[in-house]
């Protein structure tokens, strides 16, 4: 274990050297479903591009999943060996691989029996509904394998191991650029080639961290014979894990309302919302991978007992991601509509994609101290002041907010709302921490 890194480094390089490979692999996430986006669009068939769209909270919510125990574990992981708990961190890893695996399946099972009613829940019509099948039902047999891939990704962090995390998710990425144009394009696969390519990319990238942790982790273990589902273990991850995949499930109701917000006003509004989102969101896991690269710091320190340092931490934190968040709106709002050119040749969709995509990123750099608050909620064990905060910004704040928006301003308030929706949620974050954070750490 690091302790040198994670007690006495210069702040700034421990927390980059921590948070730097968690931001590439947060790249990579997404770049699996920007990469099927782009081959999509050289078909310029909206319809097609729609459909897959419509797919996208399908893929969050596998984040969801597999955040519950990547996240939940990390957190539990990290504070135990910050109390020099060693054993009972490595019993902890195979409760969290072996429950991601059984809830994959369950999972799986679940979604292909209420298929139809989940396509017409994200807006599937008559015209999309071929197309964002074909992306479903793929997507969804290979669920498992997504969901998996996020625990190691997450507990080999909070071992020290970041680098070992970027790799795996960079492999994976690599695989599916590489069959994505053959099995859309070659293969003539169109939407389920663009699936297929994104479950063996994950495939793969399950099959290095099983690899990784057997000949190097020294402390997460797959060793069956360790499994207990004892009632802490349940409690200490689910209790963390459950508040943290709510980011990503109310983000997979975000993006569900936006569509249904934006059916009214056309097909081709829900396609260029969907290449915008995807955007957006490589700017947004930069964010997101600046924030929970820290959250193994923050555990261990807490865990320790160093609140000084604990609160430079928080600080520093909270200033990166804030700033990073204000570069991405600066330099993505002047490069809009070049950016949205590689996606679209109708220059009316580009300069309505420009538009769209300079709204969305508004919110950006609140986001980032948001979720510097939520990941310390997390890391400290908090997990009432996780939950509210994660349940606010495309949740619980945001469904009233995109109501009232597109009742006054119409299809611009609909693209406008999740700025104020950050607004909000960015009081309530400040709130939250003083009254749950606040006199601990002062002590």
């Amino acid at each position: 274990m690091q302790n040198e890194l994670f007690e006495k480094a210069p702040i700034p390089k421990a927390y980059l050297k921590m948070a730097l490979p968690v931001v590439m692999g947060m790249i990579v996430t997404l770049i699996y479903n920007l990469v099927d986006t782009y081959f999509i669009a050289l078909t310029n068939d909206t319809n097609l591009i729609a459909g897959i769209s419509l797919c996208a909270p399908l893929f969050t919510l596998l984040l969801a999943i597999g955040d519950i125990f990547g996240i939940g574990g990390s957190s539990v992981i990290s504070r135990l060996l910050g109390t020099g708990d060693i054993e009972n961190a490595r019993r902890k890893s195979t409760f969290c691989f072996y429950l991601s695996v059984i809830t994959g399946i369950v999972f799986t099972v679940l979604m292909l029996i209420f298929k139809d009613t989940v396509l017409s829940i994200l807006g599937a019509d008559q015209v999309t509904y071929q197309f964002a099948n074909q992306y479903y039902s793929w997507l969804i047999l290979g669920s498992t394998f997504v969901i998996f891939a996020l625990v190691p990704s997450n507990l080999l962090r909070a071992e020290g191991m970041s680098l070992s995390s970027m790799i795996g998710s960079i492999i994976g990425t690599i695989v599916n650029i590489i069959l994505d144009p053959i099995f859309i394009f070659t293969l003539g696969l169109g939407a389920a080639g663009a699936a297929i390519a994104t479950i063996i990319g994950y495939i793969v990238t399950c099959l290095f961290f099983v690899i990784c942790i057997i000949k190097k982790s020294k402390v997460l273990s797959l060793d069956i014979r360790l499994l207990t589902l004892d009632a802490d273990s349940f409690t200490d991850i689910f209790s963390i894990g459950l508040p943290s995949s709510i980011t990503n499930l109310m983000q997979t109701i975000g993006i569900t309302l936006t569509n249904r917000f934006l059916l009214p006003y056309g097909s081709d509004n829900v396609a260029i919302m969907g290449i915008v989102l995807k955007i957006v969101n490589i700017a947004l896991l930069v964010i997101v991978g600046l924030s929970f690269g820290g959250q193994p710091l923050i555990g261990y320190n807490y865990g320790a007992k160093l609140k000084d340092r604990l609160k430079k931490i928080i600080r520093f934190g909270m200033a990166l991601t804030g700033g990073t968040g204000f570069a991405f709106l600066v330099i993505l709002s002047i490069a809009a509509k070049p950016i949205i050119g590689r996606f679209l040749d109708d220059p009316e969709m580009i300069q309505t994609g420009a538009y769209m995509l300079r709204l969305q990123l508004l919110g950006a750099p609140l986001m980032g101290i948001c979720l510097i608050i939520i990941c310390t909620f997390q890391s400290t064990g908090k997990a009432i002041g996780a939950f509210i905060l994660s349940a606010c910004r495309q949740g619980i704040v945001f469904l009233p907010v995109i109501f009232v928006m597109s009742h006054i301003l119409g299809l611009t308030g609909v693209i406008a709302a999740q700025f104020v929706a950050d607004i909000f949620t960015t009081i309530i974050a400040f709130a939250l921490f003083n009254r749950l954070l606040g006199k601990e750490i002062k002590k």
